[in-house]
């Protein structure tokens, strides 16, 4: 099996490079899961929304970690 792990996604940058590349990294590398980092995906870079869950979980993330380093 073929598990992604992607650290830290960091404010809007980061979420923008995960949803514009994951589905083609997932496809050319023929990835099975992805887990991610998404404590700090927030605008802010602290913190995480719905909707910003639900924006990575359709970009191909099929788990989003969170917690304090």
């Amino acid at each position: 099996m073929n598990i992604f792990f992607l650290g830290d996604i960091v404010g809007k940058s980061g979420r923008s490079a995960v949803i514009k590349n994951l589905k083609k990294i997932i496809k050319n590398k023929k990835i099975e899961f992805v887990v991610a980092n998404g404590e700090n995906a927030a605008d802010e870079g602290v913190g995480i929304t719905e909707e910003i869950s639900n924006d990575l979980f359709n970009s191909g993330v099929d788990v989003i970690t969170t917690g304090n380093h």
